[in-house]
C-alpha cells in the first residue's frame, strides 16, 4: 500500500496555522494579564479545588479560554510535526524544527502551572513570555523553511554581519525589558500577585533607552541598504517593514505610558512587540544558519 504524502504547499498552510496559533496565544495570555484575571483559577490542572472546568465568574471564564486555547496551539504544533514525516522530499531539519514546537508547548505548560501554583511571580510570568517569543521565532523559521523548499533561493553574499547580530542582541534586549516593565508595572494579573521591587519609571526609561539603541542599528541597517540597488532589492521591504513596526510601537508605547498605562492599549503594545521582534529576527536571519536546508 502507497504511503500517505502531502505536498510542500499544503503542508506550508500547517505551518502557518501553527504560527499563528503560537503568536495568538501570547495576545490572549496577556489579556488573561491584564483583565485581572491571571488567578480565575487557582489551581492546575484543575481550575480549583471543586472543577477542572469553572465558568461561574467572568476571570475563572478568560482564564480557562486561554487554557483551553492551549489544546488548540498544542494540536497545530504535533499536526505540524506529524505532517512533516509525510513530506516529500522528506526533510529531517524541518521534522527537527516542528518536533522543537511540541517540545516548546510542553515547557509552557509546565511553565503556566509554575506560574499560577506561585501566586503569579512575575519572574515566572517573565519567563513565560520569553519562551513564547522563542517558540513563535521557530515556527517563523519553519515557515521560511518551508518557502525556501518550495522556492529556492540563489545563494547571496550577507554583508553587515555584525550589524545584523547587534541587531538581534538589541531586540532580544527590549524583549526582556519590556517583561520588567510588566514585571514592574500596575497589570499584575490579580491584587494578590507581587511585583519587582522596582519603579515603573525606571524601568520604562530603560526599555525605552533600548527600544531607541533599536532604532538606531535599524536605521544604519537600512541606509547601508540602501547604497546598493542590488541589496535594497532584496532587503529593503523587510528593512521598512521593521521600522513601520518601531514607529508604531514606539507610539503605541508612549501613548500608554502618558495615558496612565490603559489595558487596551498595553495589549496592542504587545500584540507590537511581537511583530517588531519578528520583524528584527527576518532581518537577522541571513546572518544565521537558521534556514539551511538539508
Amino acid at each position: 500500500m502507497r504511503r500517505p504524502e502531502i505536498s510542500l504547499q499544503r503542508f506550508r498552510l500547517v505551518t502557518w496555522v501553527a504560527f499563528g496559533s503560537l503568536y495568538a496565544i501570547v495576545v490572549t495570555g496577556s489579556l488573561v494579564r491584564l483583565t485581572g484575571s491571571g488567578l480565575g483559577c487557582s489551581d492546575w490542572p484543575n481550575c480549583n479545588s471543586t472543577k477542572f472546568v469553572d465558568i461561574s465568574t467572568g476571570h475563572a471564564a478568560i482564564e480557562q479560554i486561554n487554557r483551553l486555547f492551549t489544546g488548540v496551539v498544542a494540536a497545530s504544533v504535533i499536526l505540524a510535526v506529524s505532517s512533516s514525516i509525510l513530506l516529500r522530499p522528506r526533510s529531517r531539519r524541518i521534522t527537527a524544527n516542528a518536533a522543537a514546537l511540541v517540545v516548546g508547548v510542553l515547557v509552557q505548560v509546565v511553565l503556566g502551572a509554575y506560574v499560577v501554583l506561585t501566586g503569579l511571580n512575575p519572574w515566572s510570568n517573565m519567563a513565560h513570555f520569553l519562551v513564547s517569543i522563542v517558540l513563535v521565532s521557530s515556527a517563523f523559521v519553519l515557515v521560511k523553511r518551508v518557502e525556501r523548499q518550495i522556492a529556492p533561493q540563489e545563494s547571496r553574499v550577507v554583508v553587515d554581519k555584525s550589524l545584523r547580530w547587534a541587531l538581534i542582541f538589541v531586540a532580544g534586549t527590549v524583549m526582556f525589558l519590556g517583561t520588567v516593565v510588566s514585571g514592574a508595572g500596575p497589570h499584575s494579573g490579580s491584587e494578590q500577585a507581587t511585583r519587582l521591587g522596582i519603579s515603573v519609571k525606571h524601568a520604562t526609561q530603560m526599555h525605552s533607552t533600548a527600544v531607541w539603541l533599536l532604532v538606531l542599528v535599524s536605521l544604519l541597517l537600512t541606509m547601508r541598504a540602501r547604497k546598493s540597488a542590488s541589496r535594497w532589492e532584496h532587503e529593503g521591504t523587510l528593512l521598512l517593514r521593521l521600522l513601520a513596526a518601531l514607529c508604531a510601537q514606539g507610539f503605541i508605547g508612549y501613548v500608554q505610558y502618558f495615558a496612565g498605562v490603559p489595558a487596551p492599549l498595553v495589549a496592542v503594545h504587545v500584540a507590537l512587540s511581537i511583530a517588531v521582534w519578528l520583524c528584527s529576527f527576518a532581518v537577522f536571519l541571513p546572518a544565521s544558519t537558521l534556514l539551511v536546508l538539508d
